[in-house]
């Protein structure tokens, strides 16, 4: 399939799934659909709730850390005592401390960032009791909190935003379930790998060498590593082995995953709110964006590497250095913008391998603070925090109090989306300057000079941004990456996710004040450009000097610019 053709696939599969994957979201949140509550209501009743028992953001954001809590010291605990465990046919022991600390986290963070070879290093049981239900309650929480501030804004005088625990169970079960379901039979209908057999030794009669190839319940582990926005593959080598991204169909269906949620939730959005065009505007910030960065990643990886070009190599089909040749430079292009700006993070070719300024997209694509579209709900609560700055300033341009979906936006609320914002940058910054500045962090690095730096930068604002993707050429398994990604991907997690529970109790408190001839209109054409504005200007100002100091200057060392 070319890459044209890919192109408008996507986009009318893409167009369908929001107008009917998001009006059954919002449904599914308003509980009006009530098919599976035969596997509902045991679960209610076993944690001691119900949908009637709705909860303060206080209580709301206390049961996500006492989930969050709970299931992290769990996942660790499993690693510890993997070797005794069952389904273990590859007879692997226990993870080290420092790495099951770093793993566990990176699972409960829905960052799935991988500091080991998954076939090598997890078991079976591993794989299946605890990284694959991470992959789905971890994508649930980030939904639940993004649904718990739709409501702030829905609402009006109400003092509470939801219950944790049904938004949790109720997204599990009526949104991931089911699509990964129908969509890990294509997988494993394509080729993906799906057995609990164990490897297989393969012998090569003409030389006498013997392989052992890795195997396992890899096919229905694929649709929730993509559709949640997790990225951490069964295999080392992730979406690039075949085992689990078999054909041009899986791949696009990959890519397809990746954005349908995130994309969705926009229309989600607007349904619940009473304003589909508040949605769309939102929906065309994050489009504008998605696209350029498609259009400029691709454009970068359809030229010749420059470090590749000055040893003599040169290509006529692009960047084809650490990709597959079955999906070409162009598609895996895409394939890497989408995962990097959804805070998915998996990988069909080497990421360390693209070209300075195809580097430069992906980064960059992070570093806009994973809102274009961004991960499963957490792409639409961080775009919703843009949008109040957004609010802010255009009330300060004519002289009104800011409102947004008829809430007044005041100090609180600004400050409130002005932490959210700003806790990713302070602490990609904090930890790349201590990185650089100790033996233990420049000893990473597979290279030196400023794609070295790159791929320092680039692990910390991936983790940061709970994204998971790698330049590749990091060693991250090591004390000083462990326990610095750890606590970077958990302060990426939580510390934006507290202020945004916060700032939905505040809106849900406050009355709607109606619209008059000076209200700043939200849903037309200026503030989805104000909007973009602010994503840009934030991520712009805040990482242009450590961006100058890594792919641009590597890109300039070659002389030009393209």
């Amino acid at each position: 399939m070319g890459f044209a053709l890919t192109i408008i696939v996507l986009i009318l599969a893409l167009g369908l799934s929001w107008r009917f994957l998001g009006s059954y979201m919002a449904a599914v949140f308003d509980d009006r659909v009530h098919f599976l509550g035969w596997a509902e209501r045991p679960i209610y009743k076993a944690l001691g709730t119900s949908p009637d028992r709705e909860q303060s953001w206080q209580r709301y954001g206390g049961s996500l850390v006492i989930f969050s809590a709970v299931t992290l010291g769990l996942t660790y605990l499993l690693f510890r005592i993997q070797g005794s465990l069952p389904l273990n046919p590859q007879h692997l022991g226990a993870v080290p401390p420092a790495l099951s600390f770093n793993t566990a986290v990176s699972f409960l963070t829905n960052t799935n960032w991988q500091n080991y070879g998954g076939e090598s290093t997890m078991s079976y049981f591993s794989q299946m009791g605890a990284l694959t239900v991470q992959q789905f309650v971890s994508a649930a929480v980030g939904i639940a909190v993004a649904i718990a501030l739709v409501r702030g804004f829905s609402r009006r005088k109400s003092p509470t935003i939801g219950n944790f625990w049904v938004d949790l169970t109720r997204c599990v079960l009526y949104i991931l379930v089911p699509v990964a379901f129908v969509a890990g039979i294509i997988f494993v209908g394509q080729g993906a790998v799906e057995t609990l057999a164990g490897p297989i030794s393969v012998s090569n009669h003409l030389n006498g060498v013997t392989q052992t190839i890795p195997r396992g319940p890899i096919g229905f582990m694929e649709p929730i590593k993509q559709l949640g926005t997790n990225g951490g593959g069964f295999l080392d080598q992730n979406g690039a082995t075949p085992f689990e991204n078999p054909t041009g169909l899986t791949n696009l269906l990959s890519i397809f995953l990746v954005l349908i949620i995130p994309f969705s939730l926009t229309y989600t959005f607007g349904k619940m709110v009473g304003s589909i065009k508040h949605g769309v505007a939102l929906l065309a910030a994050m489009v504008l964006i998605f696209g350029c960065w498609v259009t400029f990643t691709s454009y970068a990886e359809h030229q010749n590497n420059p470090s590749v070009a000055a040893a003599g190599v040169h290509s006529t089909v692009g960047n084809t250095e650490g990709k597959e040749v079955r999906v070409g430079d162009t598609s895996t292009a895409l394939y890497g913008v989408a995962s990097t700006q959804t805070s998915t993070g998996s990988a069909d070719a080497s990421y360390d391998s693209f070209t300075p300024m195809g580097g430069f997209g992906l980064l960059t694509g992070m570093m806009l603070g994973e809102v274009t579209p961004g991960g499963v709900g957490t792409g639409l609560y961080t775009i919703l925090l843009d949008a109040i700055i957004a609010v802010f300033i255009g009330g300060l341009m004519i002289g009104r109090t800011p409102e947004y979906l008829g809430k007044k936006i005041q100090a609180r609320e600004v400050k409130l989306a002005g932490l959210g914002v700003l806790v990713m940058p302070i602490i990609v910054l904090v930890f790349t300057a201590i990185a650089v500045s100790i033996h233990a962090g420049r000893a990473g690095p597979l290279n030196s000079g400023p794609h070295g730096f790159t791929e320092i930068l680039y692990a910390l604002t991936s983790q940061a941004n709970n994204n998971g993707s790698a330049f590749g050429g990091l060693t991250g398994n090591t004390p000083f990456y462990n326990i610095v990604g750890g606590l970077d991907m958990l302060l990426g997690r939580f510390a934006i996710m507290i202020p945004v529970l916060a700032l939905a109790g505040g809106l849900a408190a406050k009355n709607v004040v109606p619209a008059s001839l000076g209200t700043f209109r939200t849903d037309n054409t200026m503030f989805v450009g104000l909007v973009i504005g602010v994503i840009l200007i934030i991520g712009g100002l805040t990482f242009f000097p450590a961006i100058s100091l890594g792919p641009i200057a590597e890109q300039l060392a070659h002389g030009k610019f393209f």
